[in-house]
């Protein structure tokens, strides 16, 4: 018997192995096909395509039917030529603007870093995550160590409080049916009833706190940076240990938050009136 289980995850494991190599192989043919469509800006024939990246044609027909009902890429019903999707378009364009957003954040917090000398951020939505687009350190001791373009959960950080009050009711409840509130330390919100309440007071009061919510010896707080579509296109933070975040330091370091994140949406176009 214990030779027979053996013998099954032998063939259990062979079969998951040769399934992830195949998995990786479309993964590269993929990649390969929309490398030779994008360095044809006519566009290329199926035939024409087979041939540059060395595939039967039948099997490159398979690989990119399937990328042109993903949006990847089209073929013109003329000509027949494959040209690169709108798909793609949209996330270089999407990529594009957050590149340009983070650019032109990044002075700010580091102004922002200068006259606090707290670790200051620049935060955006990423599904259900935030992600740190930009971080500069500050000047004083104990610097919370984040590297730039780790995610943090939104329910037990300031920047999430900011970006996820942005979102409409009807978005903010379907974001909260799925996803669990893990609490990062003792006082992180994990009841959806008090992350509505804190959410509530977010929205009113457009600035955000995280008392030792993500780490326990961390203080944070964060606002909305206002693009000019008046959305929320990001969120400005400060970092600092709780020991020198006390209560009148929260408020001068708070106002100075504030400020940053006004100029900053004054950069990009927002006109608060």
């Amino acid at each position: 018997m214990a030779q027979l289980a053996q013998a099954e995850d032998t063939d259990k494991n062979g079969t998951d192995q040769t399934r992830e190599r195949s998995g990786v192989q479309s993964i590269e043919r993929a990649f390969s096909i929309l490398t030779q469509i994008a360095q044809n800006p006519d566009g290329i024939s199926l035939a024409d395509l087979s041939k540059s990246v060395g595939l039967h044609t039948s099997t490159t027909f398979h690989i990119v039917r399937t990328m042109t009902d993903l949006g990847a890429v089209r073929q013109d019903r003329a000509t027949k030529r494959y040209h690169l999707g709108r798909m793609i378009f949209g996330l270089a364009a999407s990529s594009s603007r957050e590149v340009d957003l983070v650019a032109t954040a990044t002075p700010f917090i580091e102004r922002l870093a200068q006259e606090t000398g707290e670790s200051s951020h620049f935060g955006l939505r990423s599904g259900d995550k935030v992600v740190l687009a930009a971080r500069v350190a500050g000047s004083g001791a104990f610097q919370l160590v984040e590297r730039v373009g780790a995610f943090r959960p939104p329910h037990c950080t300031a920047l999430g409080k900011i970006l996820f009050a942005a979102l409409p009711d009807a978005q903010f409840e379907a974001f909260l049916g799925r996803i669990e509130l893990t609490p990062s330390t003792s006082k992180s919100i994990t009841d959806k009833a008090m992350l509505r309440t804190e959410i509530e007071r977010v929205r009113s009061a457009k600035v955000a706190f995280d008392d030792a919510e993500f780490d326990e010896e961390v203080r944070c707080v964060a606002a909305p940076v206002y693009d000019h579509t008046g959305q929320v296109a990001g969120a400005i933070g400060l970092s600092g240990p709780i020991w020198r975040m006390n209560l009148q330091r929260m408020e001068q370091v708070t106002q100075r938050v504030r400020e940053i994140a006004a100029e900053l949406s004054q950069e990009l176009g927002y006109s608060p009136a």
